[in-house]
């Protein structure tokens, strides 16, 4: 008899996920043709929900149809409308009006910072050897970046544009001297522009530390904490079972291939805009880069 019921226990609960609503994860769409930036942290998150399958049941990852920039984006998850999660790095600000999910997705890459510049600027660059000389250089950003806010708290000046592509026409223009890029970010974009940007190049001897992490954000409601649980619980499975791991590994080796870290100065900066419950204190989360700046011999 209980070898019936057992059946019929496990029979019943195959039904019940298979007629289970699919659970709906919806993100910004790219910003342009050219804008790859997202690619490995969507790639991440379907990696975290088909570790989760098994428990929580079937899901949907997908663009939304409804073209969107960095801020219109925020705003619409805020008020769940048209997408369910995007990936934004965090301040003190984003996590009062969003939930977030306490994982670095880029284990803290974004905070590592490169330049794109003018050719012409390098000489110059290259005499710098102190923050100071560095913040004669004015730097362009977008207008709510949490960047921006790190950036003018350190005394540089900083110019602003609402569109990530204004930003390279700008730079391009001349408009500032410096476009700070992350190093997860810089390479693909100036390989995609430097066929129509003859104005721009990798700068080459210095680099901008501040803490920076980047998470996946859901809205700060009931089906927010849903969605967001499931995706922490995915995301934790993968960094016990290596995936995550492997899968960063491989996004970092793309990312720094064509990128020359040695003898780059390294300046340091705080960051105001980072909230207290950042977890600084686990260490798997973060990557120093210490053994790639040691073995180019970066000081």
């Amino acid at each position: 008899m209980w070898r019936v019921l057992l059946f019929g226990l496990l029979w019943w609960c195959t039904l019940a996920q298979a007629g289970a609503a699919a659970m709906t994860y919806v993100y910004p769409p790219p910003e342009s043709g050219a804008d790859r930036r997202m690619d490995y942290y969507w790639e991440l998150m379907r990696a975290a929900l088909q570790a989760t399958e098994a428990q929580w049941g079937p899901f949907v990852l997908e663009p939304s149809g409804m073209v969107m920039n960095a801020d219109r984006s925020q705003i619409l998850l805020s008020k769940s409308e048209a997408i369910t999660t995007l990936v934004r790095v965090t301040s003190r600000e984003r996590e009062t009006v969003m939930r977030p999910v306490r994982i670095p997705l880029d284990k803290g890459l974004t905070g590592y910072r490169l330049f794109l510049i003018r050719p012409q600027s390098q000489a110059a660059l290259a005499q710098v050897r102190s923050l100071d000389g560095l913040r004669r250089f004015s730097i362009g950003q977008g207008s709510n970046w949490v960047d921006t806010k790190v950036l003018r708290a350190a005394g540089f000046t900083v110019e602003t544009a609402p569109s990530y592509e204004s930003l390279f026409l700008m730079l391009d223009a001349g408009r500032f001297e410096l476009f700070s890029r992350g190093i997860n970010e810089i390479a693909r974009e100036y390989e995609d522009r430097r066929s129509t940007m003859a104005h721009i190049a990798i700068e080459e001897h210095l680099m901008l530390y501040y803490p920076l992490p980047r998470y996946f954000f859901f809205a700060p409601t009931r089906e927010g904490e849903r969605l967001a649980k499931r995706v922490q619980e995915g995301l934790e499975r993968l960094m016990r079972n290596g995936q995550f791991e492997r899968m960063y590994r491989e996004f970092k080796r793309q990312i720094l291939a064509d990128l020359n870290l040695a003898g780059r100065r390294l300046f340091r900066l705080e960051n105001p805009e980072l909230p207290p419950q950042t977890p600084l204190y686990r260490p798997e989360l973060w990557d120093t880069l210490a053994s790639e700046r040691q073995a180019q011999g970066a000081r």
